[in-house]
């Protein structure tokens, strides 16, 4: 088990990379760096995109660092099969590398939220969720300002069709996202996003509300460990 390693990328103004590298390696795995300016994925299985505020969300929150050269090697890899979880920042980076469809906005308050969230999966046959039971209700932080999912009638309607919404907002919706949409993911179902951090999720020691973050590191190294 331990010789699977998946990437954690550090963007420019990143926080929350640590958290993310110490929840995979609480499920057994290696976390690998992965710097925004490497030109490499470094043999990595698997890549996580962490929250933060990558380049201080000047423009559009996840506009610049989608043009960073690690995106250059990401999306190509990402399109062809590699796992990629991206989480907050990540989630909007996803989406404006056009990895994942839609996108992030302001969140409907105008508010900046900051809490302990309900969320129910709604797909378990991706690669980061194959350890959840659809149908599930866990409990995960979110922390953001641009949060809310928008898309056209199209898109939605796509997503919802083909069973690409993987975790949907419960005892109320924080940011106004459509369809209360927490999180999705590609048609093959190697890519996922989310807003809230199931990397804040791991532990006891923290005081986190759950530990039910563990079941997306848990999913993922299942995976490719029985690749």
């Amino acid at each position: 088990m331990n010789a699977a390693r998946v990437g954690v990328v550090t963007f420019p103004g990143t926080l929350d990379d640590q958290d993310a590298a110490r929840a995979v390696r609480l499920a057994g795995a290696e976390a690998v760096p992965l710097w925004h300016a490497d030109h490499d994925l470094k043999g990595v299985d698997a890549v996580f995109l962490p929250g933060g505020f990558s380049y201080g969300d000047y423009l559009r929150c996840g506009a610049i660092s989608r043009f960073s050269p690690l995106m250059d090697e990401l999306i190509p890899a990402a399109r062809a099969g590699l796992p990629v979880l991206g989480t907050c920042n990540g989630f909007q980076i996803l989406c404006e590398a056009h990895l994942l469809p839609g996108a992030l906005t302001r969140n409907e308050g105008l508010h900046y939220i900051c809490r302990d969230q309900g969320i129910r999966v709604e797909n378990n046959g991706t690669a980061w969720t194959a350890d959840f039971e659809t149908g599930q209700e866990i409990t995960l932080p979110v922390k953001h300002g641009e949060g809310r999912y928008v898309a056209d009638a199209d898109t939605l309607a796509e997503l919802e069709g083909s069973g690409r919404v993987v975790f949907r907002y419960v005892g109320g919706n924080p940011n106004g996202s459509l369809n209360d949409i927490a999180g999705i993911t590609n048609e093959a179902g190697n890519i996922v996003g989310l807003m809230p951090h199931p990397e804040h999720a791991v532990e006891e020691l923290t005081g986190a509300p759950s530990v039910d973050g563990r079941g997306f590191f848990t999913s993922i190294l299942r995976k490719l460990v029985n690749a």
